[in-house]
């Protein structure tokens, strides 16, 4: 395969799955001996893309403003026109109607248009831009299903399912927390030490079902379990209000002293080995589920809410971990259950970086060699 430039748009450089996908996919195409280059407005993941040896341009792709899209768009085109890239690959909305209109005053032969719905975006017309792509990358099954149920009139030809995927050396099988972090963790956290530790990470809002974390925790310990709950990644600037709604319902169950909301960490996988039982409890169905594969990776079991992509995931991996979302009290007899003897672990886990970089690299040679 001849060498090829791939340009990823994306709002920003920040944080978050979608920012994630863009430097997994850079750095393996500079691997491959590809050219890679990002437009966004820049961030604080600038530094760790920029070392893969991918470029960056600065637009402000992101930017809502319909007073600066005209000209954000006319500046995109003209870093197109000079780069002459085989594939433009958006990852957002706003960033993909830029680049749709773009590539439309371009002369032909144009760039492939890709693009990857890595959300189950609100329906109409301004979501309906991210079936647009020749090849449209849905991140899950349950997104392929999504697309095709809001905009019926998609070619179903179009669309490939390309699950995220995590690196399995990042989250070995049967990883054990070191004992200087172990001796850390109990200086830390005294209230999570002693019983059996739920674990739930995500962002501090309130689809995420901290709530529902909260009220399992509490049936748990009323039915005797010493069960103690961590929810790291909750507690951001800008959450307090938040936060403080978790703590009185917690202090109103009673389990205020059996619970820890801490800011997002990097030693998740840590977090993880120490776990007893690892909880995805989303309200609205999410269109991946990446904490279920990184948990089940390292060897601990998974409780959620059978639904979206979590659901997807469970059924595949785990099925005994799926419970019917809004059913506390299967949600409780599956969780004592669980804590008394967890299922088997899955043989193995299929959804690897390795696997989401190979098959987003064919899709790209597929459409420049079609």
């Amino acid at each position: 395969m001849r060498r090829l430039t791939v340009v990823q748009l994306l709002p920003a450089l920040h944080s978050g799955g979608v920012e994630r996908s863009t430097l997994e996919i850079a750095g393996a195409l500079v691997a491959a001996g590809h050219r890679s280059i990002v437009i966004s407005a820049g961030g604080r993941l600038l530094g760790r893309l920029l070392a893969t040896g991918s470029e960056h341009i600065e637009l402000p792709v992101g930017s809502k403003s319909l007073l600066a899209a005209p000209g954000t768009m006319r500046r995109l085109r003209a870093e197109l026109a000079r780069i002459r890239p085989d594939i433009v690959h958006a990852r957002s909305r706003l960033p993909a109607w830029l680049a749709w209109f773009a590539l439309r005053g371009l002369p032909a032969p144009r760039p492939h248009f890709v693009t990857t719905v890595h959300g189950l975006n609100s329906p109409g017309r301004y979501s309906g831009i991210m079936r647009r792509g020749e090849c449209v990358i849905c991140v899950s099954d349950t997104v392929r299903e999504h697309v095709l149920r809001h905009w019926p009139d998609t070619d179903p030809a179009a669309l490939r399912v390309i699950p995220r995927g995590i690196d399995p050396d990042q989250f070995p099988r049967g990883h054990q927390a070191p004992e200087s972090w172990r001796i850390a963790f109990a200086r830390e956290f005294p209230a999570l030490q002693g019983g059996r530790l739920l674990l739930m990470p995500g962002r501090g809002t309130r689809l995420k079902g901290h709530a529902d974390a909260i009220a399992l925790l509490a049936s748990l310990r009323e039915a005797g379990e010493d069960a103690r709950l961590w929810l790291p990644g909750t507690r951001e600037p800008g959450r307090e209000a938040y936060v403080a709604e978790l703590e009185a319902l917690a202090r109103e169950r009673a389990v205020l002293d059996h619970l820890v909301i801490s800011p997002p960490r990097h030693d998740i996988v840590e977090a993880y080995a120490v776990a007893d039982l690892v909880l995805q409890l989303s309200k609205k169905p999410e269109a991946f589920g990446r904490t279920v594969i990184e948990a089940l990776s390292v060897g601990r079991p998974v409780l959620g809410w059978d639904h979206g992509g979590v659901g997807e995931l469970l059924r595949a991996l785990y099925p005994r971990g799926a419970v019917r979302p809004g059913d506390p009290a299967a949600l409780l007899e599956t969780a004592r259950a669980m804590l008394s003897g967890p299922p088997p672990m899955p043989v193995t886990i299929p959804h690897t970086l390795a696997a989401m970089q190979s098959a987003t690299l064919e899709t790209y040679a597929g459409l420049v060699h079609r």
